[in-house]
């Protein structure tokens, strides 16, 4: 379901949700003590702070934060994904600033609080923000600057684990309802795109590589843990052997001269920088990329590295997940 068609969807779920939790707040009124109740720890009713499990630890949360700020793609993925526009989010390093899978309209109005390895912090309290989204390896210097800012939820790591840390901010958020309509949406897309590709025997004969071209570093040939590998996995396609030589699963690096490793029934390839100081045009220029059975049977796909790399969110998968099966089914 596209962002813009979700975010209507999620709006009619939160007042449903909303109008829920006071019926049953009435419900409470007639119990003299129960209605008000207690501010500790394991209460969640309607408008009392919560408590998140977080890479830092336990985190208390207000009930519905309403100025919410992100530091990184993944998290502005998720709270556009659950309905929420942030007041304030971190851009990456690219011209255009936000990511361009979003739409325009969704991140119209939002601050750029600076480049996402180095926030402006000053920006960011400027902004009063009641919570503070991102994680561990991109801010865990910077905790204790933003915890005094505001709450502050970290997930441990990004990428691979993005499911997991989608269901930490939609804690953070107060938006589980919404979080499930989410995933069961993602899970359905998953679920026709694999039928898409004849059915999940054929999807996991098809071998299929992603190969990133970033300028500055070697050719990459990802491997099966991070977020591109974990969508591919979830359509049940197959992965060539190659990938198992990746580092921690994430990447096999090789240079132009062994591009040939990266070949499969298809390939979708990313380029993060100048195509030239990338190695990009060196590369698909070569012999060794177009003697590749990819390349000589038409399955090579240039795709959106601000999508298939950098989004890291079920925004971006749904993307993600209709441009697979528009390839593969060419």
């Amino acid at each position: 379901m596209p962002l813009q068609h979700r975010s209507r969807t999620l709006a009619a779920a939160s007042l449903t949700v909303a109008a829920a939790l006071a019926l049953s707040a009435c419900g409470f009124s007639t119990d003299s003590g129960s209605a008000s109740g207690s501010s500790g720890s394991d209460d969640t009713s309607a408008g009392a702070p919560r408590t998140v499990k977080t890479a830092m630890g336990d985190v208390r949360v207000p009930a519905a934060p309403q100025r919410v700020v992100v530091l990184d793609s993944a998290e502005l993925d998720s709270v556009l994904t659950l309905g929420v526009k942030p007041v304030g989010a971190t851009h990456a390093d690219v011209q255009s600033g936000f990511l361009n899978y979003l739409p325009k309209d969704q991140v119209a109005g939002i601050t750029d609080v600076g480049q996402m390895m180095t926030p402006n912090l000053e920006a960011i309290a400027g902004l009063k923000p009641d919570l503070i989204l991102t994680s561990k390896i991109r801010h865990g210097d910077k905790y204790a600057e933003l915890s005094r800012i505001a709450p502050t939820v970290m997930t441990e790591n990004t990428g691979y684990p993005w499911k997991e840390n989608f269901q930490t901010h939609a804690e953070a958020l107060d938006k589980t309802a919404e979080a499930k309509m989410v995933t069961d949406d993602y899970a359905r897309h998953v679920a026709d795109v694999t039928k898409a590709l004849g059915g999940k025997e054929k999807a996991a004969a098809t071998e299929v590589n992603m190969v990133r071209f970033v300028e500055g570093a070697d050719i990459r040939i990802y491997g099966k843990k991070n977020y591109i590998a974990t969508i591919l996995a979830d359509v049940g396609l197959g992965r060539p052997a190659v990938t198992d030589k990746a580092a921690e699963g994430f990447s096999y690096d090789v240079s132009p001269e062994k591009i040939d490793l990266a070949d499969a029934d298809a390939i979708f390839h990313s380029t993060y920088g100048d195509p030239k100081k990338s190695k990009e045009t060196q590369t698909t220029g070569s012999g060794l990329w177009k003697n590749m059975d990819a390349v000589k049977n038409g399955k090579v796909f240039a795709v959106d590295d601000q999508l298939w790399i950098q989004g890291i969110g079920y925004t971006a998968a749904d993307k993600i997940l209709s441009e697979l099966q528009t390839s593969l089914t060419k």
